[in-house]
């Protein structure tokens, strides 16, 4: 994964601010809470697609690009990669941007899987876009 400097060209699914109960022991942002936020935007794509009910049941490796710091706003954008009988996978893309400035820098990415579950809480078939 390579640092870039252009956020995906659609709006984010989550936006947030880094706030200091959100810290590792260091006094930067803990990788758990970006990974808590990334799910969360992931899950919000995946339902939307799936037209109702999923379950996270894999995420691929993350590796942090920068440290996200206490105040900055925190962007967390997504994509289908793909759809199976039941699954999809889901990519995510998380920027910050410093509270008092422009600069945008991707912090880390990753790619998520789904299963739709039904009422049953079974796999359940997602439908055809």
């Amino acid at each position: 994964m390579t640092a870039a400097t252009e956020p995906p060209p659609h709006s984010p699914v989550i936006r947030t601010i880094a706030m200091p109960a959100d810290t590792n022991p260091a006094g930067d942002i803990f990788g758990g809470w970006l990974m808590a936020h990334m799910d969360l935007a992931a899950g919000n794509v995946a339902t939307r697609r799936a037209k109702g009910r999923v379950a996270t049941v894999a995420v691929e490796a993350m590796s942090f690009l920068s440290p996200v710091l206490v105040g900055d706003e925190v962007s967390f954008y997504g994509d289908v990669l793909s759809v199976g009988r039941t699954s999809l996978r889901i990519r995510i893309e998380a920027w910050r941007r410093p509270r008092e400035g422009e600069t945008l820098n991707k912090v880390t990415e990753a790619s998520f899987t789904f299963v739709a579950i039904g009422a049953d809480r079974r796999p359940r078939p997602v439908d055809e876009a």
